[in-house]
Order: C-alpha cells, then structure tokens, then sequence
C-alpha cells in the first residue's frame, strides 16, 4: 500500500508538473498571440548602432554566442520586419536580406563588421571586424537580395523567413564607411496560434491525470504515515515542549549546564501548531560547513514534496469551502511535509541544532526537531478566501523581513555597455545562523541565547506557514516564543506541587 503510493504522489507530482508547465507556456504563447492581432508585430527596444567599416552583417552560425541568433530553420516559422534610418546627415541607409555566401563573396576585401552579440537593458553589442581596403559596390545593384529597403528616411523591410543560412546587412546606400543607423527588428508567426492551443490542451489533459494521482497518493501517505493519530484523536504532546514550567529540563552546552526557559501558562496561551528542537549536547565544530551539501537529497525531495503540499492544499481548500473540514489524510501529509522540512532546516541551515541527519519519513521519529498541528474538526468555510493572503498580510511583512534577503545593484556609467552587477546580501535568520557556527567553529558552544532566539523566529514561521495554508483558524500569535519547547496549555487540575520532579534532577 505505501510503496503504491508513493508510486501515483511521484506520477502524480511529475504529470502535474508538467502539465503546469505547459499551461503557462500555452498562456504565454496565447499573450503573444494576441499582440500580432492585425499584422502585429513583436518588436525590439530602437537602438543606434555606430560602425566605423561600410557594412553590419548579422553573425554566422560558427561566431553567434550565447545563442543570441537562431540558426538555419529547417521550415517557414513566420515574418520579419525591420526598420532602419540613418542618424548620419544626408545619408540614404540600405537593408537587405541574403544567402550568407552571397553576403561574404560581395563583401569579400571590404571592412564591415559583424554583428556578435545585443543586449538591451542596458543596452550593449559586441562586433567582430573584419579587415579591408576595398570599398563594395552599391547594394542596391546586387541581384542576390531576397528583400531590400533603400532610400532617405525610415525604411521598411518585411520578409517571410525561409529555411537556409541568412544574413542581414545594413549599409549605407552609397557603401561609404562610417554607419551610424538606428534599427529596430521585429517578428510574428502563424504558428503561435495552434501552439498555444496544443500547449493548453496537453497541459490541461496532464493536470487531469496528474491532480487525482498526486492527491490519492498523499491520502496514502497520510492515511497510513506511522505515528498518525486518528482521526478525531487528539495529538500528544511533545516531551520536550510539553514539561510543565518547573521541570523545564537542562541541557548541555560544552562543560556549563544552562536551564531551558520555561512559559507559564497562565501568561500565554498556547498555538495548536507547535515547533520544537532539542540542542545536541556536543556539536561538531566544523560539520555545518558542508551540512547544505550533505542535506542535498532532502532537498530535492523536498522541492517535489513543496510542489504537492501546494496542490494538496488548493484542493483542501476547496473542501474547506463546501464541507467545513480539512481531509485527514491530507492533512496528516502537509503536517508530515512541514515536519520533514523542519527537521532538515534545524540540521541544515536554520538552526544547525544537531548533527543527527535527518530521517527520510514524514511520519513522527525520535529527532531531536520536529513539527506538529492539531486537527481541527471544523473549519470556517468563509475565512478560507481571505485568511491565507489578506488575513495573514501582517504575518507575512514580518516574515518577509526575517528571511528576505537585500539586493544591491549597480553599473558603472563611465563604461558604455556595462552590464548591471547584483550582489545578494543575507537574511536576518541567516546571518544569526551564520553568527552562532562561526561562534561554534571557534569556541566550540552553541551560544544558548542564540539557539533560543533562532527557534523563536522557526516558530513564528511555522505557525503562519500552518495558517496560511488552511490548516487552522486560530491567528497567530504575536509573539516570539523563545527556547526549545513550545507554549503548552497548563493540564486542568494540575498544581505546580504535582508537576514531578525538580529541575535540577532532570537531564536530557
């Protein structure tokens, strides 16, 4: 039963990814369409190009780079249109299509210039010259162009593409050196119609085939996850995060015995999507270094298992809005997700809080980080369409600024040409996590205060990450609940005089 369905939720992610794919590509091919509506072109950003030789070719098939030109089509795809105006004084420009043998015989002992590679933001071309004496013959006198413009003022060139090796020129009228043009090229096709159409309909057909498989292999993962409460049970507690305020146990960090904070009850309530991680004793000073590449694996799975939590919970979603309630199944396999995520995020990169690697299981398992949400019975069929984007806005700037990174970009404006550079700076939870390993790496101790801070913002993430997808009406709180261990409910009737043995006996 598992091994099935694993089977139709990796089918079922495969064909529904692709099949998103192909929609949004049919989408764009559609918007693209619509812009050629009567003899509609695409066109470029008008540019000058300045030349010091008598012709600019377009490159050949062995100096193009960066594919910035397409090759010799093997069929008709559609027209090109290009316009081209001398900005030299009393010039008449010349634009012309032709063989490129053609091309390079007229040209053959002349000085022109090809053209190797266009970039428009900002903008930047790159020429290879070729040397020459003799001055070619007027353009305008050859027989060998399959479409020519010539003449004083903006010409226009229109040219159905033909399969074959083409080059175009652009010269001035009298072939006289020094061009300085401005050019702008354009393109439409037939074909993005009937493209558009098969993208459509092939990506509609796969998501028709993909949803349901993907949606009843999750139901199979969560239905029979080991460690699944059934339904209408309620979830245990965790040991770490459910210990009352004084047995809030001690845990080693190097040779100092440092105690857990501990949250009263009485003070804060408690979220029913709780969060905790244990810090390991003794932690290796240097393993964090590569722990991102020994955590690859989990990554890739995780990509896939991010795509379907996405899909699951649209369709949860739509169950919400007609029945009240959130499949169990399904539910049980985003908690698991989330679970999977938070174990590799607290050995990873967001608390580098073990070196135990983390197991490949959405189920519950004795790491020393993990996840948890209550099921909830009923839920709001009204506050599904607001609660995950507009409800939660608040939650979202907050963590924008916690994990977004900062940007700085920049170009050099005495250089003509230069493209625009970008530097990606860190985050705030990341450069804590960088902070508390650099610390590690040194001195050996994972600073406490840090720990506790970094699993404060994990779990005010992970509460929004919970109620942003549907899985709880409760808002989150407010706050930053520091430590390993989450805010518990206090136990009806029980007494700080009850709650077991003092914390100075308790070890990890």
């Amino acid at each position: 039963m598992r091994a099935r369905s694993i089977t139709m939720l990796i089918l079922g992610i495969l064909f529904s990814m692709l099949g998103i794919g192909l929609l949004f590509g049919g989408i764009g091919a559609s918007w693209v369409n619509s812009l050629q509506n009567d003899g509609g072109y695409l066109t470029s950003p008008s540019e000058r190009f300045d030349v010091d030789s008598s012709a600019i070719i377009s490159a050949g098939p062995d100096n193009m780079r960066d594919d910035a030109y397409p090759g010799p089509l093997p069929f008709d795809v559609g027209s090109i249109r290009i316009l081209a105006e001398s900005a030299n004084p009393g010039k008449e420009i010349f634009v012309g299509i032709a063989p490129r043998s053609d091309v390079e015989r007229y040209l053959s002992g002349a000085n022109y210039s090809e053209l190797l590679d266009v970039r428009f933001r900002p903008f930047h071309v790159e020429y290879r010259e070729t040397q020459g004496t003799q001055q070619p013959a007027l353009p305008s006198g050859q027989d060998f162009w399959v479409a020519s413009a010539s003449g004083a003022g903006e010409q226009k060139l229109d040219w159905n593409i033909q399969s074959g090796n083409w080059s175009v020129v652009v010269m001035n009228a009298d072939a006289s050196p020094d061009i300085s043009a401005d050019l702008q090229a354009g393109f439409r096709s037939e074909f993005l119609g009937p493209i558009a159409a098969g993208l459509l309909a092939a990506g509609a057909i796969l998501l028709v085939i993909g949803v349901p498989l993907l949606i009843f292999g999750a139901q199979g993962l969560g239905r029979h996850a080991p460690g699944a409460a059934p339904p209408g049970a309620a979830l245990p507690p965790p040991a770490a995060a459910s210990m009352p305020a004084a047995t809030a146990p001690e845990v080693y960090a190097g040779s100092a015995v440092q105690q857990l904070p501990s949250h009263s009850a009485g003070q804060t309530a408690p979220y029913p999507a709780r969060l905790w991680g244990e810090l390991d004793p003794v932690l290796s000073r240097w393993l964090w270094l590569v722990k991102w590449f020994l955590a690859i694996p989990h990554f890739i799975v995780l990509f896939f298992l991010w795509f379907a939590f996405v899909i699951v919970t649209v369709i949860a979603g739509f169950a919400i809005l007609f029945t009240g309630r959130f499949p169990r199944s399904l539910f049980d396999f985003n908690v698991g997700v989330l679970r999977w995520n938070w174990r590799v995020a607290f050995y990873a990169y967001s608390a580098l809080g073990t070196d135990k690697y983390p197991p490949f299981t959405l189920a519950k398992t004795d790491y020393p980080a993990d996840f948890e949400v209550d099921y909830p019975e009923r839920l709001s069929r009204g506050l599904v369409l607001v609660k995950w984007w507009l409800l939660a806005l608040p939650h979202l700037i907050i963590i924008a600024a916690l994990t977004g990174t900062s940007t700085v970009r920049w170009s050099d404006r005495q250089a003509s040409g230069v493209r625009y550079e970008t530097v990606t700076g860190f985050s705030l939870v990341g450069f804590l996590v960088l902070v508390a390993a650099v610390i590690l790496l040194f001195s050996g101790r994972y600073q406490r205060p840090l720990f506790d801070l970094l699993l404060g913002f994990n779990r005010w993430i992970y509460r929004v990450v919970a109620y942003t997808a549907l899985m709880r009406d409760e808002y989150p709180p407010f706050r930053l609940d520091q430590g390993a261990g989450d805010v518990q409910a206090r136990q009806p009737g029980a007494s700080d005089s009850q709650e077991g043995p003092s914390a100075s006996n308790a070890r990890p």
